[in-house]
């Protein structure tokens, strides 16, 4: 698929381009109220048809991709038609445009399927699930829900048994894309029923990425593996924003763990053995569990202090026995644990009581501070001495824990720059200082951060530093020259000017000396036999 997308992207860009040029002339004409609505829905139906059936009838003098272009282009613009009818205007009952679909989509399907038309299939379900983005409509949801059910049927149908992999990526992006518009667009008064439409499509993805898994071979890595990690966690997010003030997020989060405990136990099931899907999908379901459990108690405003010093003290006590035992499956709970917890920190601490000493503030040595020193200091063990062994060949093994090391050791690093930008945020808050503007110092504090970025690139030899250094510098850069000095005093410009450029030569400096080794991947050795005459 990737080689047909290089040679034909563009062909199909102007595809997508053209479908929404006749969507949008559709709408606006509607809009105006140049046609009647019957007119409108024969106009579509007849142009959709004329589509389909040309690029179908040119296809059987020989195959090409131009065919099945206009055939999808057809196919588009049948489903956009009966989005408008049935989802836009409510004209038909939500019975006849299931009905309808079923019979539009079941036909594309076995088409494509039986003649090895890919890019028909691609464009034709892709040209239905932009269709209702361009409709816009807040009425007739459950119409539009049984209209996605349909599509990701028919599309996680024929990508499973042609493994077609687009087919179950393409329609999941945009399912989610289609619900975060519709929510976005309407904010409405009440969302109950759309989560159960949320909720329903989290089940329907965790269910069928799992059997197109097992009818892959049982192979339950690759991209099933991420987007069913993907699948939770836009599910949880939306239920965070939606349902934060009617149900308690905990009891959302223990939900979704028994899902992914249930699933990681099916496919434990199918496999009989411990694999990266089956470890991801317990121990993540169990955190969420294990989380959701942790919420009583809800009500004290250092509460999210204190869950990260229990959670991040079960990453370090997890970790010690697994290391000590050395159970790798122990190592892994412990650092899903950590970046759970490490990620639920970053969106929790700006609202959190700092927690000072004596009512003192003391920079890093406050109880906020040394959460983040705790949680940067298990990252940073992690990357220099976590080694794994999870599969069974060495090189996999070394391939996997190069990538673990390498993006622990990131984490971790901004983790730093997190506590770094907290407490000085406190600092000038809490010792009212006014000599130098709060934005100015921070600059000052990314760029410095840029420099140690850059020297743990040279110690450690990783050019990923390199890269996250200059990144930041950049972005310190573009602030202080846009943003900062624009209100700064005259004496603030040239003492922060001045620091910048000195930590810029210095990045420069370490940057001309470092040597221009590129770090090497963990590489297979092949020990080639020796024939009899060699011996």
């Amino acid at each position: 698929m990737n080689n047909l997308f290089k040679k034909h992207w563009i062909t199909l860009l102007g595809a997508v381009f053209m479908f929404l040029t006749f969507s949008y002339l559709f709408r606006f004409a509607v809009d105006n109220g140049w046609i009647s609505n019957q007119l409108k829905i024969m106009m579509g139906i007849v142009a959709g048809t004329g589509f389909a059936v040309g690029g179908a009838a040119a296809g059987q003098k020989g195959k090409t991709i131009l065919n099945e272009i206009l055939s999808g282009l057809g196919t588009s613009l049948i489903y956009t038609t009966f989005a408008f009818a049935g989802i836009y205007y409510s004209m038909w009952s939500p019975m006849t445009v299931f009905l309808l679909m079923v019979a539009v989509t079941l036909v594309i399907s076995i088409y494509s399927f039986k003649f090895d038309l890919r890019i028909l299939m691609n464009v034709g379900l892709l040209g239905g699930l932009i269709a209702p983005l361009v409709m816009k409509s807040e009425s007739a949801i459950f119409t539009l829900f049984l209209y996605l059910l349909v599509i990701n049927s028919a599309a996680f149908y024929v990508s499973v048994n042609k493994k077609w992999s687009e087919l179950r990526l393409i329609p999941f992006l945009t399912t989610w894309m289609l619900f975060s518009t519709y929510y976005l667009y309407y904010q409405p008064d009440t969302w109950q029923f759309p989560f159960k439409y949320a909720a329903a499509a989290f089940i329907f993805y965790v269910i069928g990425f799992v059997v197109s898994s097992w009818k892959d071979g049982k192979n339950f890595n690759g991209l099933n593996l991420y987007l069913g990690i993907s699948n939770g966690i836009i599910f949880g997010i939306w239920s965070l924003i939606i349902m934060n003030d009617i149900t308690p997020f905990s009891t959302i989060l223990g939900a979704i763990g028994l899902v992914y405990v249930g699933a990681a136990l099916v496919v434990y099931g199918m496999l009989r053995k411990f694999t990266a899907a089956v470890i991801s999908k317990f121990f993540g379901g169990l955190l969420l569990i294990l989380i959701a459990v942790n919420d009583i108690g809800t009500g004290l405003d250092i509460k999210p202090m204190i869950s990260v010093y229990i959670w991040a003290s079960m990453a370090v006590l997890v970790l010690i026995v697994g290391q000590i035992k050395r159970l790798d499956y122990l190592k892994l709970a412990a650092i899903t644990i950590w970046v759970i917890t490490a990620v639920y920190w970053y969106y929790t601490t700006w609202a959190t009581p700092i927690g000072n000493w004596f009512g003192t503030f003391i920079p890093i040595l406050n109880f906020s501070g040394m959460a983040w020193v705790l949680l940067a200091a298990f990252g940073f063990y992690v990357s220099v001495k976590l080694k794994l062994n999870v599969f069974n060949k060495q090189e996999d093994n070394d391939l996997f824990n190069y990538y673990i090391n390498n993006t622990f050791s990131l984490i971790s690093h901004v983790i730093v720059g997190g506590l770094l930008t907290f407490q000085i945020d406190n600092l000038w808050e809490n010792y009212k200082i006014t000599f130098i503007d709060l934005n100015l110092t921070y600059s000052i504090t990314w760029g410095i951060y840029a420099l140690f970025l850059f020297i743990w690139g040279a110690y450690s030899k990783q050019a990923v530093f390199r890269w996250f250094g200059s990144g930041v510098l950049i972005l310190v850069a573009a602030k202080t020259i846009f943003i900062d000095l624009s209100s700064a005093d005259t004496i603030a410009k040239i003492l922060v000017l001045f620091i910048l450029s000195v930590i810029t030569f210095a990045i420069s400096y370490i940057n001309n000396i470092w040597k221009d080794e590129k770090e090497e991947l963990p590489k297979k050795e092949y020990i080639l036999p020796l024939d009899n005459n060699s011996r």
